[in-house]
């Protein structure tokens, strides 16, 4: 049976500007895509070094072992529930983030968003890219890493030694690219079997060396009821927000799932891979205070102290292989489709990957991975606000304003008729939603950075559960505009210009 997107969309009605193979609806050949590899994608993104440490973060901030668990699975049982939503009409339709976009905020409207969403993907390649030029650096002899290539300069905030290890990873991904979305899933189903049998053999390791995990299971909180809750829920956001990008542009993946029953399946894992894996982390992590009489919470430095040669071959390959799934599903897609969706003429999916990989350096990810401080409540909570409206807002036009059902043709066209075309191509009311859901967050984030000393508490409590404050603010307030302009617009039909005639 035909899908929606191949019973109402027609080439030759296009807008060449808005359409190009990497923006066209996939037909039913293209969705190949079964609950089995979409769970395995979700496993490729899930193992890597930045979930490793989440857990752990927050037992350093003072939670016990199974509340930094917890809150970690709880958020992702949130996290769940836009994702599911909002991949949806990936798979209904075929379309991607950007065409998806283009019902809410306006076919050129729908730059605003899928920016943001590129912005936020760039700063997460720079940071997994980083983490894999420390993977290179760790195979290097002792007598490099010991040179004077390996002293910090203070102006670079790394040394030359670690900035190039960081440059021939990044370049490194840039071939996988060039395979498309057919080499991603691929990369992702055949690494998650992998990924599975290294992390279990770390497990193993930790647990044997350090004689269990007891150390682990005394780590209690050192945080009284009050400090525990005003921690808990930045925490909570920070761990929404570690996957909040992935639950705005998920339909650049469900696009190719077979069915609804698929992406459904194969996303519902979410919850207890997230948790397995920071359980692995923190395990670990503790684990090295027994065996090495100190804490190593990096896993790339943890397997170096372990030593060995064919345990640093097999760190290079685990850690490479384990950064590159998740860096290229989740840092590269959703900003390289937003650059085609901003120029199809002059874009193409590795255009947009390699200016998006040129980002990723101007972030500076080795300033942002200094401390748990700055990862968890200035770059995680930060970007939040920038994520959170746009999701309600999508969410509310999609099921309440468009009650699922999206002209496929009207998303590619720029006829002043049409149907997502609004005020100059720009919906004003999802624009102006996104501004306000935004803008309350703006005093707490510019206090995280030192550039205010001293904010309302009220603005505290607001930029600690940002996603939540945003996506809620800028949903509601959405849903009521758009109500507004259509109750006013149902009266102008009914009201004509001139009188009836006898």
């Amino acid at each position: 049976m035909a899908s929606p997107s191949q019973l109402q969309f027609d080439d030759l009605d296009s807008d060449p500007t808005l359409i190009n193979d990497d923006l066209r609806p996939t037909n039913s050949d293209q969705r190949t895509f079964s609950g089995l590899e979409m769970a395995s994608l979700w496993v490729g993104l899930v193992v890597g070094v930045p979930s490793y440490y989440l857990a752990g973060s927050l037992v350093d901030l003072g939670m016990s072992w199974w509340q930094g668990i917890a809150t970690v699975v709880a958020a992702n049982i949130i996290l769940l529930v836009p994702l599911v939503l909002t991949g949806h009409p990936g798979t209904r339709y075929g379309i991607s983030f950007p065409v998806l976009a283009r019902s809410s905020f306006g076919i050129r409207g729908a730059h605003i968003p899928t920016l943001l969403r590129a912005l936020v993907g760039c700063g997460w390649y720079g940071i997994e890219s980083w983490i894999g030029g420390e993977a290179i650096f760790l195979l290097l002899p002792k007598t490099i890493k010991e040179s004077f290539f390996s002293q910090p300069v203070s102006w670079l905030g790394t040394s030359p030694l670690e900035f190039a290890c960081f440059i021939a990873f990044w370049l490194a991904q840039l071939g996988i690219v060039w395979k498309g979305i057919d080499g991603i899933r691929d990369l992702e189903k055949y690494s998650a079997p992998i990924l599975i049998l290294l992390t279990s053999c770390l497990l193993i390791w930790s647990y044997i060396k350090a004689g269990g995990f007891g150390h682990m299971l005394s780590l209690s909180s050192r945080l009284s009821s009050s400090e525990f809750w005003s921690l808990f829920f930045p925490s909570l956001t920070a761990n929404i927000s570690f996957w909040a990008t992935l639950a705005l542009n998920i339909p650049d993946f469900t696009r190719y799932a077979k069915s609804q029953k698929d992406q459904i399946i194969g996303q519902s894992g979410l919850p207890i891979f997230m948790g397995a894996f920071t359980f692995v982390g923190l395990a670990v992590t503790s684990s090295t205070k027994v065996i090495f009489g100190n804490v190593i919470s990096n896993p790339i430095q943890l397997l170096g102290q372990i030593g060995g040669v064919f345990t640093k071959i097999l760190a290079i390959l685990g850690i490479s292989l384990a950064t590159i799934t998740t860096n290229i599903a989740a840092n590269v897609v959703a900003p390289a489709n937003a650059l085609v969706n901003l120029s199809p003429s002059n874009f193409t999916f590795r255009k947009g990957a390699i200016l998006t990989a040129l980002l990723g350096i101007a972030f500076q990810p080795w300033r942002l991975l200094q401390s748990s401080e700055s990862f968890v409540n200035t770059w995680l909570v930060g970007y939040s606000a920038l994520l959170g409206p746009i999701g309600g807002i999508i969410l509310v036009d999609y099921y309440l304003i468009q009650r699922t059902n999206l002209s496929i043709k009207d998303l590619y066209s720029s006829s002043p008729g049409g149907a997502y075309y609004y005020s100059g191509g720009f919906n004003l009311a999802a624009i102006g939603a996104l501004i306000i859901g935004i803008l309350p967050v703006i005093p707490g984030f510019l206090q995280k950075v030192e550039i205010l000393s001293t904010i309302p508490n009220a603005f505290i409590i607001i930029y600690n559960n940002a996603w939540f404050f945003s996506f809620f603010l800028a949903g509601i307030l959405y849903w009521l505009i758009s109500s507004l302009k259509g109750r006013q617009n149902n009266h102008q039909l009914r009201t004509p210009l001139l009188p009836d005639t006898p």
